[in-house]
């Protein structure tokens, strides 16, 4: 093979190894094997110091089952300098179905690790909150209310529906957010609802205080009944 004729293999799958690298950036490799003779072709964004013509040292691959899938991974990878891989093989066949070429790509894990990382130090509270801080904060106490709620029944705002605000408002009512001037449009924008659908709803707790999810209401002062009848 000279560079007037090259290989027809690097001219149908360069086009494919080099798209995955430019996609993949410096953080993958990309290799294309000579399956008969067992060395490599050609690499894209190359980490383990290979080139076209070194070994590949892929093993017996007319061993592989024609019907087994050509395509292995992901699985680990180390480099000399202790970087972690995750790699993928393609086994790439002829006309006949004999294996023709391997195409390898080989990611390196560490940067995603170190995001992953990263992200999981910022998500995660280290110190507890000071609480004498949040006492006044009426917005805070509301959105604990509505984002635990949230949370717990795994629901997002837009698919709450009535008996579920309702059950939002009793517990912002217990929690004295409703006490406090202007709550409600505070809480309108919290719930994702309009004013009057807010005011309508505590109209309606106010109204019902006996069902579910309506504010506790005063107890009711006792009336003597009539005297009970003295049996002869």
């Amino acid at each position: 093979m000279t560079s007037e004729t090259p290989d027809p293999r690097l001219r149908a799958w360069a086009p494919v190894c080099q798209a995955v690298a430019l996609l993949l950036g410096p953080y993958a490799e990309v290799v294309l094997h000579d399956a008969a003779r067992d060395e490599v072709l050609a690499v894209w964004n190359p980490m383990g110091g290979r080139g076209p013509g070194d070994p590949s040292l892929l093993g017996e691959l007319d061993a592989l089952d024609q019907a087994a899938p050509d395509v292995y991974g992901p699985y680990p990878k180390l480099l000399p300098d202790g970087r972690r891989l995750s790699s993928v093989s393609a086994v790439l066949r002829d006309e006949d179905g004999r294996p023709a070429a391997v195409l390898c790509v080989n990611l390196d894990r560490g940067p995603l690790e170190h995001a992953a990382a990263l992200l999981a130090a910022f998500a995660a509270p280290t110190a507890p909150r000071p609480e004498p801080l949040f006492e006044q904060d009426w917005t805070e106490r509301m959105n604990e209310v509505v984002g635990g709620y949230v949370r717990a029944h795994g629901r997002p705002l837009e698919r709450l529906g009535r008996d579920d605000r309702l059950a939002v408002l009793r517990e912002l009512d217990r929690a004295g957010v409703l006490a406090v001037r202007r709550a409600v449009p505070a809480v309108a924008t919290a719930l994702k609802v309009s004013r009057s659908t807010v005011y309508t709803l505590l109209a309606e707790l106010r109204e019902n205080p006996g069902t579910p999810g309506a504010p506790d209401a005063p107890d009711a002062p006792e009336t003597p009944g009539p005297p009970a009848r003295r049996a002869d």
